[in-house]
């Protein structure tokens, strides 16, 4: 009796005769596909593109970069620490009549991420702050992650949303971390944050950061990301800013700028 499967030799699957013939015959064998793993975090990072960061924009790209990349390493002199498998989404927001939300990465392995330049992105624009927000949470929401961290760097406060309120922003942001997201606000040379304060923020997930700080602030909080997303439930690791880090950041220094 003739078997009706078309991927079957007698008893013997089809594809694994190909796999012996191929061996005989010193083919190369396809190794069979797997699903990739499914990522542990999802962090998505909104970069302020305005005209105002132009004068630290290497130093912006600099620490999302080291943020991205370091979410998938480890302190080396922390035996507790470890790297996760995390991907990055970052999008660069400004308005030039209306809200320009650009995907510069979207939803990369931090183990491979690719580093961005000003190939990828430039400054320009004014700040639609409330409006790249709203569009942030929900693209967030709607990739469904179980762990999620939003990174917001801005130089300058809300002066061009039309589509999100304060209000509306602030219920979307409360939306996320009822789910048990994390959201913190970095000021790159630049610690007012009326604009956060005003979204339900508190004064613990915001911080000032000096120019020539911002990467080894970016490369702290990939650590306290790693530590948010391994902490067991019974004792979560919320990521905040202490006076270490408001210290290391820098972000006395800045405020009399602002």
């Amino acid at each position: 009796m003739t078997s009706s499967h078309k991927d079957t030799f007698g008893h013997r699957p089809l594809t694994s005769l190909i796999g012996i013939i191929s061996l005989f015959l010193g083919l190369p064998v396809q190794a069979a596909a797997h699903p990739p793993q499914k990522s542990e975090l999802s962090a998505y990072i909104l970069l302020d593109r305005t005209g105002s960061m132009q004068n630290q924009w290497a130093e912006a790209l600099s620490s999302v970069n080291a943020y991205a990349k370091g979410l998938s390493e480890k302190d080396p002199h922390d035996p507790k620490d470890k790297a996760i498998n995390a991907d990055v989404t970052l999008a660069a927001f400004d308005s030039q009549g209306s809200l320009n939300f650009d995907l510069i990465r979207r939803n990369q392995p931090s183990s491979q991420w690719k580093i961005v330049t000003d190939k990828d992105v430039t400054p320009r624009g004014s700040t639609p702050l409330y409006d790249a927000i709203g569009s942030l949470v929900q693209l967030a929401e709607d990739d469904h992650p179980e762990k999620a961290i939003l990174v917001i760097m801005t130089d300058g406060e809300e002066n061009a949303s039309r589509q999100w309120s304060a209000e509306g922003t602030k219920r979307a942001l409360e939306r996320i971390k009822a789910k048990g997201w994390e959201v913190v606000f970095l000021g790159a040379d630049f610690a007012r944050f009326d604009d956060a304060e005003a979204l339900g923020m508190d004064q613990t997930k915001t911080m000032g950061v000096k120019r020539e700080s911002l990467e080894g602030t970016m490369k702290d909080l990939a650590k306290k990301s790693r530590q948010y997303l391994s902490a067991p439930p019974a004792a979560p690791a919320p990521i905040t800013f202490d006076a270490e880090d408001r210290a290391k950041a820098k972000e006395e220094e800045i405020k009399p700028k602002s």
